[in-house]
């Protein structure tokens, strides 16, 4: 092990369901033979109680993500490098031994998982409530999200609600999460494990970032396991390193089938994730009694709602048209890789929107659409040219900041920031450099057609249109005749729908 490590929150997430051992293979590829009492076995030695999770167990566990490291608000940009011997003294008691002893044996009579106290554990839980402390209260604050719509399908397919906890270890409920190996999404299904449960990837669409169909989907899996193993320790085991790892162990501890028994044969990143799990669920279960409270939860999922769209739009478009924050649409539709909402005949693909900016989405439809058309409209002319592109300015991305507050800020469009940084997604990462071009900027068209003479009915004449509250580009252009959103826009300078506020002169030339 390295002298020196990364100390992450939650760094197990990556191995999960890793291509060999999984599901994937069949069944009877991946299942060991367990002996029977007639066969001879493998000798194994006696597990020790207390050796369960040693000090190496917590460099272990705090070294899984040497190489990786979410890129997620939880982890708060954070990286430094500590000594081994830090993580160890870092895990001081902050509760008593006997209070842990009592609140583990309430813990473990309400839930079908083995729950019991030993000292490793008491190591651990110790450990995440003082170096992981600050993390939980966001945490909290997602769970309150995602938890409902977790424990809705877990009980649907009869799975205990404590699974809810595992999205945690997976991806710290952050389903844009992706890890090196592949994994991605609130539950971290590789591509192909997706595949087999009707996760679709498309180059808009990533299902295992929705949160709906990648719960569902791990349902499906887990349920699969626990048909496998009849355990759902080793069910937990087998969703983090495959049923074959799992079932290897229970023939190497001579057919053992409880997790403690053959946890010294798993993997060591396996050996590591139960406990993590285990942890986890007690400071959730007891956060008010160690005083950490969530945040203010950005949103509870019954404010929100799904419609579907008759068009291709993207979230710019919804932003401009509805007043709706990028960060609000992101979070609420993660499964869109591109923030383009595609529309796909026989494929029933949704916004989701709070209840509120549901019904404005009803009554403002077709200007969306319009916005999007003319969008696209202009994707097949020449880009803009920046008459002083050595001038452009570099933003670096601050705390709080997101696409659309920094778009509002210049005067600019999310796209053109995308367009210009080349940013396939609207995540950002404090620190990071953002190219920002001036708004004056003229197409190498406009030029060509300006020497020609044809802009002469821009140097005609032309009415002049106060803008009204509640009016829209869409809604202004069908004021006119032959009047398009992109004109209204080149002719006055618009570059953010937000420029639109009540009392403002627009020049509508006259054809």
């Amino acid at each position: 092990m390295n002298k020196f490590i990364f100390l992450l929150l939650f760094s197990l997430s990556i191995f999960s369901q890793k291509p060999k051992g999984t599901i994937l293979e069949p069944i009877r590829d991946t299942l060991w033979p367990i002996k029977s009492k007639n066969t001879k076995t493998i000798s194994t030695p006696k597990v020790i109680e207390s050796d369960l999770f040693s000090s190496e167990d917590l460099i272990e566990m705090d070294s899984l993500l040497i190489d990786e490291k979410f890129n997620s608000a939880l982890v708060d940009s954070l990286e430094y490098v500590i000594d081994d011997k830090d993580i160890v003294a870092s895990a001081a008691p902050t509760l008593t031994t006997d209070l842990l002893k009592q609140r583990l044996l309430l813990l473990n009579e309400k839930t079908p998982f083995n729950l019991a106290y030993n000292p490793g554990l008491e190591k651990v839980i110790n450990s995440y409530l003082s170096s992981r402390r600050k993390y939980f209260p966001q945490l909290l604050a997602r769970a309150k999200y995602y938890f409902p719509i977790f424990e809705q399908y877990l009980d649907e397919y009869d799975i205990p609600l404590e699974m809810k906890y595992l999205a945690i270890i997976e991806s710290a409920l952050h389903p844009e999460i992706k890890s090196r190996s592949g994994a991605a999404g609130l539950w971290q299904f590789m591509y192909g494990t997706g595949k087999q449960f009707d996760l679709n990837v498309t180059s808009y669409v990533d299902e295992r970032q929705d949160p709906v169909k990648s719960t569902i989907a791990a349902c499906k899996y887990l349920s699969q396991l626990y048909k496998i193993f009849g355990d759902w320790d080793l069910a937990l085991a087998a969703y983090n390193s495959g049923p074959g790892n799992v079932s290897k162990a229970i023939q190497r501890s001579g057919g053992n089938k409880n997790y403690w028994n053959i946890r010294p044969y798993l993997p060591k990143e396996t050996a590591s994730y139960v406990p993590a799990f285990y942890a986890t669920m007690y400071i959730f279960e007891y956060a008010e009694e160690h005083n950490i409270h969530s945040e203010l939860p950005q949103f509870y999922s019954f404010e929100t709602d799904t419609i579907r769209v008759k068009k291709t739009i993207g979230f710019d478009h919804i932003r401009e048209i509805l007043n709706v924050e990028e960060n609000v649409i992101s979070f609420l539709n993660p499964v869109y890789k591109l923030d383009i909402i595609p529309f796909i005949k026989d494929h029933n693909y949704a916004v989701r929107l709070p209840k509120a900016k549901i019904i404005e989405f009803l009554e403002k439809e077709e200007e969306i659409y319009a916005l999007a058309a003319a969008d696209e409209a202009s994707r097949d002319k020449p880009m803009l040219k920046y008459s002083e592109m050595g001038k452009s300015t570099r933003y670096r991305v601050r705390n709080g900041d997101f696409l659309g507050k920094i778009a509002d800020k210049f005067g600019v469009r999310v796209s053109d920031l995308k367009r210009w940084n080349t940013l396939k997604t609207s995540n950002l990462k404090i620190g990071q450099r953002l190219t920002i071009f001036s708004k004056q900027g003229v197409s190498s068209q406009a030029e060509t057609s300006s020497k020609k003479g044809s802009s002469a009915t821009e140097k005609g004449s032309y009415d002049v249109y106060t803008v009204k509250k509640g009016d829209s580009l869409w809604t202004i252009s069908k004021k006119f005749k032959n009047v398009s959103i992109n004109e209204i826009k080149k002719w006055n300078n618009i570059w953010s729908a937000k420029s639109l506020k009540p009392g403002t002169k627009l020049k509508i030339y006259k054809s």
